[in-house]
């Protein structure tokens, strides 16, 4: 057992220690943040880099391993931290048990969605270029 200020005795990793109940959430949507940061500037550079914006020249952009990893990756952040985001505003703010519950679960299932289809169109472009 580990004694935590003003938590009394916890049992479990440092890790369980760090990370309980809302401490998770917040260090997720810190995470996501700083890699979007990163992931963000890369695209910016990567796209501004481009001779022009032309469909043929953009799919060779996409079809590249190391471009579409990093897509993909964007994509997959951005999804996480948006229904991170849309979470906490669900919760803050819709108060009716039954509505509450329904958001939560649809919101969910939308960035799950989301991600699976723009990861799946990343890699189509990749195998098909």
């Amino acid at each position: 057992m580990v004694r935590v200020a003003a938590c009394g005795w916890v049992d479990g990793s440092i890790l369980d220690i760090v990370l309980k109940a809302g401490t998770q959430h917040f260090v997720a949507q810190r995470v996501t943040a700083v890699a979007l940061i990163f992931l963000s500037l890369w695209f910016i550079g990567s796209i501004s880099g481009l001779a022009s914006f032309e469909y043929e020249l953009v799919v060779e952009f996409v079809a590249g391993r190391t471009n579409g990893v990093l897509l993909a990756l964007l994509c997959a952040t951005l999804a996480y931290h948006s229904y991170l985001g849309i979470d906490v505003v669900i919760e803050d703010y819709v108060h009716a048990k039954g509505i509450n519950g329904a958001s939560l679960l649809v919101s969910k299932l939308a960035h799950i969605l989301i991600a699976i289809a723009s990861i799946y169109a990343i890699f189509s472009i990749g195998a098909g270029a």
